[in-house]
């Protein structure tokens, strides 16, 4: 597939938005994901597709409180879009301390958990339940995850 065809299936037109933010506090990554699987429920997604979502957020959000803000409470921002021809994009950005080398941290079982009580898979579960993730990141400023998911829905 050509780069401009790849760029445009994911800059499709967009019909609806949620916009939320939330302390970086554990307790709060059920929320996330419930509040942005509730808003994608109008795409009358199949449970399977809706369960992608939900783990792909949580892992994102998941990645915000243990890594972006390390010792400390920050905001994590969500914006879900819903877009023409079912795809669903989802962006999560926090302003924590940001990722060094996001090849490396999106390599399967590379953490930075000094303690290892975090495996390293991330990134790698993101990939795998959505059509495309992408990441922008710098040092002390933050980092934006972007979930692009297209959802079929119950034929």
């Amino acid at each position: 597939m050509r780069a401009e065809s790849v760029k445009k299936k994911y800059n499709s037109e967009c019909y609806n938005e949620m916009r939320m933010k939330l302390p970086s506090l554990s307790v709060n990554e059920g929320m996330a994901r419930a509040a942005v699987a509730a808003f994608c429920a109008q795409l009358d997604p199949t449970a399977s597709e809706l369960a992608d979502i939900k783990c792909a957020v949580s892992e994102a959000v998941t990645n915000c409180i243990v890594h972006a803000y390390r010792d400390t409470v920050g905001i994590i921002y969500i914006t879900v879009k819903l877009c023409e021809g079912g795809l669903v994009r989802i962006e999560i950005k926090d302003k924590g301390c940001g990722i060094e080398n996001v090849e490396l941290a999106r390599t399967p079982l590379y953490t930075t958990d000094r303690e290892g009580e975090r495996s390293g898979m991330g990134f790698t579960v993101m990939e795998s339940f959505c059509d495309k993730v992408r990441v922008f990141s710098g040092c002390k400023k933050g980092t934006t995850v972007t979930l692009f998911k297209y959802v079929k829905g119950k034929e």
